[in-house]
C-alpha cells in the first residue's frame, strides 16, 4: 500500500504527496478519462457532492478551493491528470483526522499545540498575501527601481558563428578534423577577414560553425537578455555596435564571431506592471516590519537569549518574531 505524507507547510500551505516519486508535470499524458473529467468539471454545478468520506460530504467547490490552496506549481496537475489521485490523498487525509477524533487525538494537548500553531501560520501567510495584493508601488518607486536595473531590460538579437576546439563540449561535426585552440583561432580569424572583404554571414554559419543547431539558420539566436548567456558573450553582445562583426570571442565552446541585428531596451511603460508586482513583495514585508515595530511583544531573555541585534541599551526591552515562512554549442546555460 502506498502512504501519503502531509509535507511541512510551505507559506502555511499543506501539500499532500505521495511517498513514491512523482511523474514529472510535463512526461505526464491524462488518460482519455482524466481529460473528459478535467473537461467536464467547469458544469459541474458547485453544490453537487462530489466526494463523501463517511459521513462528511465534500461539493465541487469545496474540493476546488482545496485545490487552491495547494502551492502553485501543483494545481494544474490536481485540477487535471492528478484529479482523482488528489482526491483520493484528501479523502485519505480526512479518513485519518476522523479516525484521530474517535482516539481522542484531538484532545490531546499537544495536538492542540500543533493545530493552534498551523491555524495562525495560514492566517498570517493570508494576511501576508493580502498585504502583497493589496499594496500599492508609488510611481517613484517605480522610476527609481526603473533606472536603477534598466539593464534588466535591454534585449538584443544576434547571430553567432562557433568554431570549437579540442575540449569543447560540444560535439564533433562529422567530417570535420578536431582543432587545437590555437587552429581554432586562426580559423575564426580568418573567418573575420571573409566577412570584413563582403562574406555573407549566413552562408559562411551554415558551411563552418560547430553550433549546428543556430547554423541550419545562418547562426541565428535570437532575442535573449542579460543572464542568458555565459558571460563572456554577454559582455561582447551588449557592448558591440549593431551590424559590426566581433573579434574572435573565446568561451568554453569555443571561438565565437558575433554579429548583433538589434538592440532595444524596454520602456518604462513596457514594464511598469512588470516592476510594480517585483515590488509588491518588498513593500509588504516592510509593512510587516512596521507592524512589528508596533506591536507589544517581549521576549524572555533569560530563556531566549539577548537579542543580536540590539543595542547594549535595548537588550531587555525588546525582542524579534519570526515573519511568516514563506551543449549544443550554444553560449547558454550556466
Amino acid at each position: 500500500m502506498k502512504y501519503f505524507a502531509v509535507l511541512p507547510l510551505m507559506l502555511g500551505v499543506s501539500v499532500f504527496a505521495q511517498t513514491t516519486p512523482a511523474t514529472a508535470p510535463s512526461a505526464t499524458k491524462p488518460s482519455p478519462a482524466a481529460a473528459a473529467a478535467s473537461a467536464n468539471s467547469a458544469a459541474v454545478p458547485d453544490g453537487k457532492v462530489v466526494m463523501t468520506v463517511g459521513d462528511q460530504k465534500i461539493t465541487a467547490k469545496e474540493f476546488d478551493q482545496m485545490i487552491e490552496a495547494l502551492p502553485q506549481q501543483y494545481r494544474a496537475q490536481a485540477k487535471g491528470p492528478m484529479k482523482r489521485q488528489m482526491a483520493e490523498q484528501i479523502a485519505r487525509m480526512k479518513m485519518l483526522a476522523s479516525e484521530a477524533r474517535k482516539r481522542g487525538l484531538d484532545k490531546e494537548a499537544t495536538t492542540q499545540a500543533k493545530i493552534r500553531f498551523q491555524e495562525d501560520n495560514l492566517l498570517a501567510a493570508a494576511t501576508y498575501e493580502d498585504m502583497v495584493q493589496k499594496t500599492k508601488v508609488d510611481d517613484a518607486a517605480v522610476q527609481s527601481y526603473y533606472n536603477e536595473h534598466k539593464n534588466d531590460y535591454e534585449n538584443v538579437t544576434a547571430r553567432h558563428i562557433l568554431i570549437k576546439f579540442k575540449g569543447s563540449p560540444v560535439p564533433q561535426r562529422e567530417g570535420k578534423p578536431e582543432l587545437t585552440e590555437e587552429q581554432a583561432l586562426a580559423k575564426a580569424q580568418e573567418i573575420k577577414k571573409q566577412l570584413a572583404g563582403g562574406s555573407d554571414f549566413a552562408a559562411i554559419a551554415k558551411a563552418e560553425s560547430d553550433d549546428t543547431g543556430s547554423g541550419v539558420n545562418g547562426g541565428e539566436l535570437g532575442t535573449f537578455s542579460h543572464g542568458q548567456m555565459v558571460p563572456e558573450f554577454e559582455t561582447a553582445a551588449f557592448k558591440l555596435p549593431v551590424g559590426q562583426v566581433s573579434d574572435p570571442i573565446k568561451t568554453q565552446f569555443g571561438y565565437h564571431l558575433i554579429r548583433v541585428d538589434k538592440r532595444e531596451t524596454k520602456s518604462l511603460d513596457q514594464v511598469r506592471t512588470e516592476i510594480g508586482d517585483k515590488m509588491k513583495p518588498e513593500v509588504a514585508k516592510k509593512a510587516v516590519e512596521d507592524l512589528r515595530k508596533t506591536a507589544q511583544i517581549t521576549l524572555d531573555e533569560s530563556f531566549f537569549g539577548p537579542d543580536p541585534s540590539a543595542t547594549p541599551a535595548q537588550q531587555g526591552t525588546v525582542g524579534q518574531v519570526v515573519p511568516p515562512a514563506g551543449a549544443n554549442g550554444k553560449p547558454q546555460a550556466r
